[in-house]
This record gives C-alpha cells, sequence and structure tokens, in this order.
C-alpha cells in the first residue's frame, strides 16, 4: 500500500537522523545495498545528504530502509487509517466538551490552527453519516492529546469521562481548562488553567504554551514547529514562528538542515529582516548537540 506524503516524511526525518549517525563509508554501502543513489564528493552534513539521497526511493525500499535503521514501521501512522479530519502536519488535539458549548469549542479550534495544532470538534468534524462512536473512536486513537473543556456538568456527560478514559489509556496527555467545574477524580492530576475571562484566542495560546513546554508533547510540537516555519506566508509570520524555534527546549538533527533550506527556498524567510542571521545563530547553537 502506498505510503501517505507524511508518512514519507516522517520516514524520511527517521532515517535521515538514524543512518546520519553512521560513518560516511557506512553510509553510502547502505544506501547502494538498497539500489539508491551516492556521491563521489560528500560535501554535506550526514543527515542531509541521506535525506537527499533516499527522498525518491520508491514506498517499499523507503520502508525496508526505515526497519533496517532500527525504526519500528508500527510505531508510525499507518496506510489507511489516518481519518480525515486532521489536518496534515499538525498537532493533533481531542477537544473533550458538552454538547451546549459547542460554538466555544469551535472557536477555540480556529484559534488553534495558526499555532499548527488541529483540533477534534466531534460537533463540527464528524459527518451526520458516519457512526458517531466509531469517529470518536477513531479520533482518540490517532490524537497526540486531549483537552477537557470543564463546564458544570461535564461529569453528568455520557461521553465526556469516556474520553477521558480512552485518552489515560492511550498514556497521552491530558489538560484541562476551568469554566467553573473544577478538575475532579484523575483529571485532578493533568495540567489545568483557569478561562476565567479570557478568549477562544487566547485560551489556545495558553494551551500552546503548555504543549510547548510540557514534556510530553514538546518534542511532537518542535516538528510542529518547524513544519511552520518552513510554510511561512509572510516576513511576518516568518519571524514570529522564527521566535518559536530560538524558544524550543528540544531539537533533532534534522532541524538544521531544514531551517537552512527553508531559507533559500522561501522568500517569505529569506527576505524577512533578520531571519536569515538568526537561522544562522541557531544553526550554531545546537550544532552536535
Amino acid at each position: 500500500m502506498a505510503l501517505t506524503a507524511s508518512q514519507r516524511v516522517l520516514y524520511l526525518k527517521e532515517i535521515g537522523r538514524r543512518l546520519g549517525a553512521e560513518e560516511w563509508p557506512l553510509i553510502d554501502v547502505t544506501l547502494s545495498q538498497f539500489e539508491l543513489p551516492t556521491k563521489n564528493e560528500w560535501g554535506q552534513d550526514r543527515v542531509t545528504y541521506v535525506m537527499e539521497m533516499t527522498k525518491r526511493a520508491a514506498d517499499t525500499v523507503l520502508t525496508e530502509l526505515a526497519q533496517h535503521v532500527g525504526y519500528l514501521v508500527e510505531e508510525a501512522p499507518r496506510p489507511g487509517i489516518d481519518p480525515p479530519f486532521w489536518r496534515p502536519r499538525m498537532f493533533r488535539l481531542f477537544v473533550s466538551h458538552l454538547a451546549s458549548e459547542r460554538k466555544l469549542a469551535g472557536q477555540i479550534q480556529e484559534a488553534f490552527l495558526p499555532y499548527g495544532v488541529s483540533a477534534f470538534v466531534a460537533h463540527n468534524d464528524i459527518e451526520p453519516t458516519l457512526e458517531w462512536q466509531s469517529q470518536i473512536e477513531a479520533a482518540l486513537s490517532t490524537a497526540d492529546s486531549l483537552v477537557a473543556l470543564l463546564h458544570p456538568k461535564f461529569h453528568e456527560s455520557k461521553w465526556t469521562d469516556q474520553e477521558i478514559g480512552f485518552a489515560m489509556g492511550r498514556g497521552l496527555p491530558v489538560f484541562a481548562v476551568r469554566f467553573g467545574q473544577d478538575p475532579y477524580g484523575f483529571i485532578g492530576r493533568f495540567q489545568a488553567f483557569t478561562a476565567g475571562k479570557k478568549t477562544p484566542a487566547e485560551l489556545a495560546n495558553k494551551l500552546f504554551d503548555g504543549y510547548r513546554k510540557n514534556k510530553q508533547t514538546q518534542n511532537r510540537m518542535a516538528e510542529v514547529l518547524v513544519t511552520l516555519f518552513e510554510e511561512s506566508t509572510s516576513f511576518a509570520v516568518a519571524k514570529e514562528r522564527m521566535g518559536y524555534l530560538e524558544d524550543l527546549e528540544v531539537w533533532d538533527a534534522s532541524f538544521v538542515p531544514r531551517i537552512k533550506a527553508a531559507v533559500k527556498s522561501n522568500s517569505q524567510i529569506s527576505d524577512s529582516w533578520g531571519v536569515t542571521d538568526r537561522v544562522k545563530k541557531l544553526a550554531k547553537k545546537w550544532k552536535g548537540k
């Protein structure tokens, strides 16, 4: 079965990171054994080289090479199971809420998009013709996290506690936002925020900061933020997203070649005053770490 574009990116990243940690001769021998191209002159860092040599590989070759370097393919999203409501290459957030609060949940969903967060809101994302429970389970099975909007009577819902229990069973990080209902039971030990008079945009920003810093989600968010930077659509957006990268506390070896490549390929980044120098400084900071 063919890999999705998202799966190919994930495989290329893992192959680049793992095979790129080897010495040059072994890298080329491995590529040759999989009938992939090599170069007589390397002239670039090993991760970039591996990704460049493998980016046009057939899906079957890419999958076999990913297994060879120790990446467990079953850990990656499996072809054919990704629900259509998740936006590609974004952090996947299940929003548990009362049916009476669907409007607010939808507003928070929209406010999350600039931060690279695809929020699932049942009443907005499930087609009326689809079986409700199966779609809820599909969302919970593929989400990166869950956030509970704790309004009064949240605990009385037939669905919300089950959703939280499902997320806990998967070991997902669960956040809660107080809207007049304090966290209870198992929810009491999760990271919680107080809504107060915050707007949906302010709440999305607060939760975004939480996900950037949370130990369980910071690696996933780092990947999302690099992708956001690559896709910057204006000078101002490039500067803002550059700031997110500078604040990262975790870093993957593939990020340096990616942000350098983004400077070359995206004029909204290269022509944004000061961003190119900031990319060079950030690359130097993480080089070798």
